[in-house]
């Protein structure tokens, strides 16, 4: 079974401003500059959620040129765009694996292409549907192999430490026990509370961290 673990959490925004903004409010830091990603033009901004662990804050770079292929993480479709232009969202998740090529045909659950991600100097391979969509309307994570050079940790141990932690993270699903199969297929059984979705507790992600404000729930 190939090695799974929690690589880092996607927030996605409409700009990079507004979503620097919002986790200002949210966590009471401010989230530093990361790179942009040539292939699917966008940008974002990384830190640390622990010492193997990260958040993103990714957007479409305005100064891009229009990419060949759909952005990932469903960056143009229209509804994702309504709802981010409203508040920046945890859209989903993705988690690093030492063979991707094994994790996707492990996957009851279709992951998409393999493709080369690139920002600057670092390279690495990830998951990415034809479309542009999420697994699983981004409940489902996302796959990322890292060069040899980061692996196990991930690359979270580069970037700045601004005292947040990842507690947990929740997700709730209209059938949880086909989904936790799905994960424990891929090797990131455990890696997520799974929780039954219902009209109180709508299909979502939520991540608990602890911040400079305290214990917070982004979703």
């Amino acid at each position: 079974m190939p090695f799974c673990r929690l690589d880092h959490l996607a927030i996605a925004a409409a700009t990079l401003e507004q979503g620097v903004a919002y986790l200002e409010e949210q966590l009471g830091v401010t989230v530093p500059q990361g790179g942009k990603h040539p292939l699917m033009g966008t940008h974002n901004r990384l830190m640390q959620l622990g010492p193997d662990a990260f958040l993103e804050i990714i957007a479409i770079d305005p100064d891009a040129d229009q990419p060949a292929r759909p952005r990932w993480f469903h960056l143009d479709d229209p509804i994702v765009q309504a709802l981010i232009a409203q508040q920046p969202r945890l859209l989903t998740w993705v988690v690093r694996t030492d063979d991707i090529e094994a994790a996707t045909k492990a996957s009851p659950i279709a992951v998409g292409e393999i493709k080369e991600g690139r920002r600057g100097d670092l390279v690495w391979q990830i998951t990415v549907p034809k479309d542009g969509s999420m697994p699983e309307d981004g409940l489902f994570p996302t796959l990322i192999q890292w060069p040899d050079s980061l692996m196990p940790n991930g690359p979270a141990s580069n970037m700045a430490d601004l005292g947040c932690t990842l507690e947990s993270l929740h997700i709730a699903h209209t059938d949880p026990e086909r989904f936790g199969t799905a994960l424990g297929a891929i090797g990131a059984g455990g890696l997520a509370e799974i929780d039954t979705a219902s009209e109180e507790i709508p299909p979502g992600l939520t991540a608990w961290i602890t911040s400079p404000k305290g214990r917070v729930a982004l979703r």
